[in-house]
């Protein structure tokens, strides 16, 4: 499935006390092992502590760091782990600030730190040099000769490309690992000894966080703990790890043991990302030299215990605050986008059909806010209901209701006799509840709707969602059709919450109330007869499946290009409590099948606002044949 345990460690250290350091890496790997990290990241300068200051000269030092390598080296031949340790390196008599990366018995290579900062407190231009330009350089040591050393390292095994930079490396205008990015590194590790400053946390959290987003990486950060800390500095240990602006791992600084932190990181998805921002393809140009790639083999990478949240509801923050921001923002979006075409067209009027259903209570609560922006009276929102054979009492009155709180001009269109009489026309059996049956009351409604509109020099406003486009749950030229559509980018899972949004922060209480009972309603297009009892019979949900699976499925299938195989694989980690194995792929099945079959409906869509990532307009974002097969994707 393409993830990979990393992990980010910080062990307990003496400054310039090498076999105590020593001792407590290789403790540090051996507990990674245990939890099968398959690559660890230490701190920078982490051999030798990074605040020795002119010991750094000493060769005592230097001699014991290059021993200490040696052992680690050693140490790899037991594990499937790629290692990358801070140590420093004399090479032709000039001091650099490393990273070694080492992996089965062998140094891959040496990263020099490419920026040396000289400013305020740190004044390592006194030991070291910059490795900037360093490239394709080699170093012989007694026990391994030619060491790949230099800035354009990139280490692959498989589809894992791994990056490493040094501590200032990231703060620059544009770091060493942006390059790396582009050349195909999708994991970068930074070996940091960043001391602790007021507030300094955030912004190095929000530098990690954006680097990996811009670079489209996962990025893991270690830095040097409590006991570097000398003089005037302290130092907190702080480690990191970020997947594409995502935080997915912090631990709590100032710990005085050892400590590591770990995640399962997504390369599928990031390798995914960079394949279809062709932006980030164009940048390789500005890179100044050519990798070195340095490949190397792993065992195996087998998923042992999947350490990695699986959000069930991606479309929907699942931080309160959060969520209430992106609704508001939703519904600007929205009101926005209808706004301008009610200008364009200078229209002062909408028509829209009101169920008593969510999509079209979503789809009015936004005409009702494009009006106030606008300026124009409630009055001029035309809303129809039109009551057929599956309409329960439940719906249609909270129908009513909610547009005569609104405000709205509202009118009542029974369609059961022009159905009747159209069943009679086209030779169709009444008693047949077929597709036939439902098909005609839903084109039965849109005639009627687009004639009002032409009548009264108003806009339809189209109601269907992202989900049922997503499905094909519409009728061709029915349902499906409108003149502006406000919902087709919004997923039914968060309609659902719009609607909440809404009802609890935007409206008063009696459009609340109604608001709520909508929201408790089941979902149902009500074309079949209700039952005896007057209840709805036709619920969405229990024909295509749960609308929470369907929008994770869409979720994935879209955003990353993920395969079935991969899909089952995250839905039952991620609705392992809610729901069977069986139920999970039998869904899946019926989501592939909906929505290679039904893409001729998606070929037709109406104008519509994109709300989020996700959109499957064919002018934009999805352009796919409505005649392609699915059997690859079964």
């Amino acid at each position: 499935m393409n993830f990979i345990k990393v992990a980010a460690a910080c062990p307990v250290t003496r400054v310039a006390d090498i076999e105590y350091n020593l001792d407590n890496i290789l403790k540090c790997l051996d507990e990674a092992n245990k939890n099968h990290a398959k690559s660890i990241v230490f701190p920078e300068l982490c051999i030798t502590s990074y605040s020795c200051g002119d010991l750094f000269m000493q060769y005592s030092l230097l001699e014991g760091s290059y021993l200490a390598i040696k052992k680690i080296v050693e140490k790899s031949t037991d594990l499937d782990m790629l290692i990358a340790v801070g140590a420093p390196l004399n090479y032709k008599n000039v001091l650099y600030n490393c990273a070694y990366i080492i992996f089965n018995g062998k140094i891959l290579g040496i990263v020099p730190k490419s920026y040396i900062p000289n400013y305020s407190e740190f004044y390592e231009k006194r030991w070291f040099s910059e490795g900037l330009g360093l490239i394709d350089e080699k170093v012989d040591f007694e026990f391994q000769k030619e060491v790949p050393f230099g800035t354009n390292l990139i280490f692959k095994s498989g589809t894992y490309c791994f990056g490493f930079e040094v501590c200032e490396d990231l703060w620059v205008t544009i770091p060493p690992s942006s390059y790396l990015s582009l050349l195909g590194a999708n994991i970068i590790g930074n070996l940091s000894a960043s001391n602790e400053l007021v507030s300094k946390k955030d912004y190095r959290k929000a530098l990690i966080s954006n680097q990996s987003a811009r670079s489209m990486s996962a990025y893991i950060y270690s830095s040097a703990g409590v006991h570097e800390s000398t003089t005037d500095l302290l130092f907190s240990g702080h480690l990191l790890i970020a997947e594409n602006g995502s935080m997915l791992k912090e631990n709590n600084r100032f710990q005085r043991e050892n400590e590591i932190i770990y995640s399962d990181i997504d390369v599928f998805r990031l390798n995914s990302e960079r394949l279809k921002n062709i932006s980030f393809r164009d940048a390789s140009r500005i890179v100044p030299f050519e990798a070195n790639i340095i490949n190397f083999e792993y065992k195996e990478n087998k998923i042992i215990v999947f350490d990695r949240y699986i959000d069930k509801h991606p479309f929907v923050p699942s931080n309160t605050k959060l969520r209430e921001e992106r609704c508001k923002e939703i519904f600007n979006i929205q009101a926005s986008a209808l706004a301008k075409r009610l200008e364009h067209t200078n229209l002062k009027k909408a028509v829209i059909g009101i169920s008593g259903g969510l999509d079209s209570t979503l789809a009015l609560l936004v005409v009702v806010k494009t009006f106030k922006l606008l300026g124009i009276d409630n009055k001029n929102i035309v809303t129809i209901t039109m009551p057929g054979f599956g309409t329960t009492d439940r719906t249609y009155n909270n129908a009513l209701t909610l547009c005569k709180e609104l405000g709205c001009d509202l009118r009542e269109i029974n369609i059961v006799k022009a159905a009747l009489q159209h069943f009679e026309d086209i030779g169709h059996d009444k008693n047949i509840h077929d597709v036939t049956y439902e098909n005609v009351q839903a084109r039965e409604r849109t005639q009627i709707l687009m004639d009002l509109a032409n009548k009264e020099g108003g806009l339809l406003i189209g109601t269907g969602d992202l989900s049922e486009l997503a499905l094909g749950w519409c009728t061709y030229n029915g349902d499906h059709m409108s003149m502006y559509s406000v919902n087709p980018s919004i997923p039914k899972t968060l309609v659902r919450y719009l609607v909440r949004y809404v009802a609890e922060k935007e409206s008063t209480n009696e459009v609340s109330e109604t608001l709520l009972d909508i929201l408790d309603t089941p979902v149902s297009p009500e074309l079949l007869p209700k039952s005896d009892k007057g209840e709805i019979v036709q619920k969405t949900e229990d024909i295509v499946g749960p609308y929470e699976l369907h929008d994770f499925y869409l979720y994935h299938f879209i955003k990353n290009g993920s395969s079935k195989e991969r899909i089952l694989f995250l839905a039952k980690e991620a609705f392992k409590d809610d729901y069977s194995e069986e139920e999970i792929e039998k869904w899946l099945d019926k989501f592939i099948y909906r929505f290679f079959t039904q893409q001729f409906k998606r070929s037709a869509l109406p104008d519509g606002p994109k709300v989020g990532s996700i959109s499957l307009s064919p002018r934009g974002d999805w352009r796919m044949p409505s005649d392609a097969s699915f059997n690859t994707f079964k």
